[in-house]
């Protein structure tokens, strides 16, 4: 299919022709030496006055892309910032103005050598002596340059987003410094950082459907892992005492505000700790960034957040009781379970035939959304956990939480299961269900089971969704917000 030019695209393009034609092909330039940047020029020459910087001589070398051309003035924008510019005609070359005038377009990326100098508003400015075309636009910049207005189209065009919108970048420049707090934080704490296979044999480590993929050379299919946790967990058996791991995770499921096909999450293991070490490595571990960043407390989601304040701590069971009067407590059968669902009109496949399912739907269904401060949601059914520990005062449940936080879920620990009989049973019961339709179900993986049968001591594990992070803490309501390059649906 021939592509269709605008009026404007055929007009650059023709002035690259000329500057081809002169000599000046811009993409032959390969280096640029930059004495500063806008942000250093800036902020150097802030302080003093317009006529402090009237005699100042000193030469500089910026480089940047162009934003705005208003007559003799222009801005320039790189990384740091931006910084206004100024061709002064009574001072500069007539033949080298007209040919600015004629082939410096907005967009273009420009190298400029200038002197300070502050104008009557008082705004630092370089004043131009001399300039260099390094690379063309071929096609203009939305006409608001401050900024893509469309949602879908910020996340199609991610680089466009990023010249036009100073939000969109510091957004991801805060993800930056959030992930460097983050490692900063475990490093600190005494975890070794390490790197496991993304192509995994066996569907395990969470409830989650997959991608699949095909290694022609050894023939067989391979998973793209859902998750991190039994290839930490043999380290753990290995001797690694502490190890975290921060990566991508691909679960072939639902795309929504929240959900991206592609994550990036931190799972940690910490030898001889229990749930509670957990629950206080994922308090602290989200205060110091907070912290860090200067966001302990905003509003996100029309909800006052609080980080400062300890979180809030209940089980599911207590949860639902509180919420809508339901106590589990008080239903001693599976067939109870399945009377009181119907009476709430929740629908059960065929795999959640059992109390333990049905307490962790009405969860997701009358609690998830009221948990609204920070609040770690304890005790999950044995059902729906199968590389938890028991509790032995009930082993109907599991030494588990999860946090949520404006209802929705960050991060899900564990007291980890070390009992190689018990996960094989639950592995087994994983493929009952698979078997009843659960398409999530995990595979038995033999391997960890005997890895587990060396012995694994006792250990604390969690894992953090980082994006969902990253949204709670630069206040945005979309995944695609805080994703360079999110997935999306294909345009009509």
């Amino acid at each position: 299919m021939e592509r269709k030019l605008t009026d404007q695209e055929i007009i650059r393009r023709k002035k690259l022709q000329d500057l081809n034609t002169l000599n000046l092909n811009p993409y032959c330039i390969d280096k640029y030496t930059r004495t500063c940047s806008c942000a250093q020029f800036k902020s150097k020459y802030l302080p003093l006055t317009k006529e402090q910087l009237h005699e100042n001589t000193q030469k500089y070398n910026l480089a940047g892309r162009v934003m705005a051309i208003r007559q003799t003035f222009g801005v320039i924008s790189d990384f740091s910032g931006d910084i206004q510019f100024y061709i002064n005609k009574k001072e500069f070359d007539v033949q080298k103005f007209a040919f600015f005038k004629k082939f410096v377009d907005i967009g273009d990326i420009i190298g400029i050598t200038g002197t300070p100098m502050k104008t009557n508003t008082n705004e630092v400015t370089i004043k131009v002596i001399d300039f260099v075309i390094l690379t063309k636009s071929l096609i203009p910049l939305p006409e608001k340059f401050h900024g893509l207005l469309d949602p879908e189209l910020r996340a199609r065009k991610r680089y466009l987003d990023l010249i036009t919108n100073k939000e969109s970048r510091q957004t991801f420049i805060q993800r930056s410094k959030i992930i460097k707090y983050l490692r900063e934080y475990m490093d600190e704490n005494g975890y070794y950082e390490v790197e496991t296979p993304i192509l995994t044999k066996i569907l395990a480590g969470a409830a989650a459907k997959p991608f699949i993929t095909h290694h022609n050379t050894l023939d067989r299919d391979y998973y793209l892992r859902i998750a991190t946790e039994l290839s930490l967990k043999k380290l753990v058996v290995g001797g690694f005492e502490k190890v975290y791991e921060i990566g991508k995770i691909f679960r072939n499921e639902g795309m929504d505000t929240t959900h991206n096909p592609e994550f990036t999450s931190i799972e940690a293991y910490s030898a001889y700790a229990n749930l509670d070490d957990m629950m206080l490595l994922c308090e602290n571990l989200i205060k110091y960034i907070a912290q860090k960043i200067n966001k302990t407390k905003f509003i996100y989601k029309n909800t006052e957040i609080d980080l400062s304040k300890p979180f809030v701590k209940i089980s599911m069971v207590q949860m639902i009781k509180k919420t809508i009067n339901v106590d589990f407590n008080l239903i001693n059968s599976d067939a109870e379970a399945i009377e009181l669902a119907k009476q709430y009109k929740l629908t059960l496949e065929s795999h959640q035939q059992t109390k333990g399912h049905i307490i962790n739907l009405f969860f997701e269904n009358y609690c998830e959304d009221k948990c609204l401060q920070p609040t770690f949601i304890t005790d999950h059914p044995l059902d729906v956990s199968p590389l938890a520990k028991k509790n032995p005062k009930n082993p109907n449940f599991t030494k588990r939480f999860e946090l949520y936080i404006c209802g929705k879920e960050y991060a899900n620990a564990f007291a980890e299961l070390n009992d190689p009989i018990d996960q094989l049973n639950r592995f087994e019961n994983q493929q009952k269900e698979k078997n009843l339709g659960n398409k999530e179900a995990s595979e038995i993986d033999w391997d960890f089971i005997n890895a587990l049968e060396y012995g694994m001591p006792p250990t604390g594990g969690i894992g953090i969704g980082i994006d969902r992070l990253v949204m709670l803490l630069t206040q945005k309501e979309t995944i695609n917000d805080v994703l360079f390059f999110p997935h999306m649906k294909n345009k009509e």
